[in-house]
């Protein structure tokens, strides 16, 4: 738990509050939001809307194995034992399985927030994620597709604030392009602090070197997606210009597929976080078994 506890608190918590001082963001409603709600949105990532008519209908409200079914938990499981194994296996395979793991481990865990969220504070919740293996165009994949509560808090908080600044200087229509490079480059630095959170080591010369492949990661994501937007705005209403949608996809998954093993995922395997994550839950799974071990011989001396 420690990297989505860095990831909620270290990063989406203190974005909400900064928001929160200057009467903006989730936090800030009017009628104010009570504390049974004030504390679960500061600290997780939810949303609460406060019309009902904007809220998802219970008919269409997932459950969490809506989100990960129960083939991708399975396809979880399964792909622990291989890291035991992985000196067999190619780097590249081994960075796809990260990959995997981190995407299927990031929906269970949204999922889970979710659901409990809702059970205790009858919160109607969207969920983070919205099939970004779908996605057609860089700019689908991280404004509408990946993470979707990030986008949200990174929006206000660096997006708005560096477009109105641009806007006088390069006008309405370019204003976008230097606030999407701003909003990846604090995207990039805030990873940068959740690696160092799930490393748990003292940040000493000797033993702790930073790494800043994430940084690149993102920066470069950033300067492809204000291209991709300044292309798009140049080329607005040339329809012979426009690429077939197949063609999109599978250039923009192998993109993002190609830089995240490039850069992302190394940076997450420096920092033993799939090591430290098959220890936690095999600890997790065997402390399940003893209590249960334990439970039916209570069961069955009665």
């Amino acid at each position: 738990l420690g990297g989505p506890s860095a990831f909620f608190l270290g990063w989406l918590s203190t974005f909400k509050l900064i928001l929160f001082a200057f009467g903006k963001g989730p936090l800030s409603s009017n009628p104010p939001l009570s504390l049974p709600h004030f504390v679960p949105i500061a600290c997780l990532p939810i949303k609460f809307e406060h019309d009902p008519k904007h809220q998802i209908p219970q008919k269409k409200h997932k459950s969490p194995f809506s989100y990960a079914s129960t083939s991708m938990v399975i396809i979880l499981a399964a792909l622990i034992p291989l890291y035991g194994k992985k000196e067999y296996f190619h780097p590249k395979f081994v960075f796809f399985l990260y990959g995997l793991h981190m995407y299927i481990g990031l929906e269970f865990i949204f999922a889970t927030v979710s659901a409990a969220t809702r059970k205790l504070i009858g919160v109607q919740l969207e969920p983070q994620f919205k099939e970004p293996y779908l996605c057609t165009s860089l700019q689908d994949f991280w404004g509408r597709r990946w993470n979707i509560m990030v986008n949200r808090v990174l929006h206000p908080t660096v997006y708005d604030p560096v477009k109105n600044l641009s806007a006088r200087v390069l006008g309405r229509k370019w204003a976008p392009l230097p606030a999407i490079l701003a909003s990846f480059a604090v995207s990039g630095m805030m990873h940068e602090l959740v690696f160092y959170y799930i490393k748990r080591e003292k940040r000493t010369w000797e033993v702790w070197e930073p790494s800043w492949d994430a940084t690149c990661f993102f920066l470069i994501h950033g300067v492809c997606v204000a291209m991709e937007v300044g292309i798009k705005k140049s080329l607005r209403g040339k329809k012979q210009w426009q690429v077939p949608r197949v063609l999109s996809w599978m250039l923009t998954l192998l993109f993002v597929l190609y830089t995240a093993m490039a850069f992302f995922l190394p940076a997450l395997a420096r920092c033993r976080v799939y090591e430290k994550a098959t220890r936690e839950l095999t600890a997790l799974t065997q402390f399940l078994m003893d209590v249960y071990g334990l439970y039916s011989l209570q069961g069955s001396h009665k």
